[in-house]
């Protein structure tokens, strides 16, 4: 019985190997569930025989045999750098449109502001200008008020002494 459960064992263990060496020709996935799915055995097999799972791994860390013209190989290193180089980049635009949206909303908030005449103008120096101009029209216009009120004082003062003397009685006439 012993016997039995050994040469079990080994036509099993050359189902995996020839599993194997199959999915390596086709270039198909060659992780342990895939080579012991095509082996017809259990997972588990593989796990108590380190030596085969090891063998599985060491094939699916080397690159395929690469066809002339083809390129470059692939290889697992080289995609899980493609993508941690990728997910950097996606970091990297993240935090630019993060950026973006952040002045985006600013500008469209100050654009906001100026438009509800809450903010304050965009042209300071020219407000100043037309503050300064507005000040000297008033200065201009106190000092004719002025001269008019002094105009119109003069004027009732000469009235005065016209209707002083219209009404005074007249002796010399």
């Amino acid at each position: 019985m012993r016997d039995g459960r050994h040469a079990d064992t080994a036509r099993c263990r050359q189902r995996v190997l020839a599993a194997l060496d199959r999915a390596v020709a086709e270039g198909s996935e060659l992780g342990a569930s895939a080579i012991a799915r095509a082996a017809g055995v259990d997972r588990s097999f593989l796990y108590r025989h380190r030596d085969l799972l090891e063998k599985i791994h060491a094939a699916d860390a080397e690159p395929p045999a690469a066809d002339k013209g083809t390129g470059p190989a692939v290889t697992r290193a080289s995609l899980q750098t493609d993508l941690l180089a990728a997910h950097e980049r996606a970091a990297r635009l993240y935090t630019r449109i993060q950026h973006f949206e952040k002045r985006l909303s600013e500008a469209l908030g100050q654009q906001a502001w100026r438009e509800s005449g809450l903010g304050t103008p965009t042209d300071i120096d020219a407000l100043h200008q037309q503050i300064t101009h507005l000040e000297q029209q008033v200065v201009d216009l106190r000092l004719q008020l002025a001269e008019r009120d002094e105009d119109l004082e003069a004027a009732r003062t000469a009235n005065r002494e016209l209707m002083t003397r219209l009404n005074a009685p007249n002796t010399n006439r």
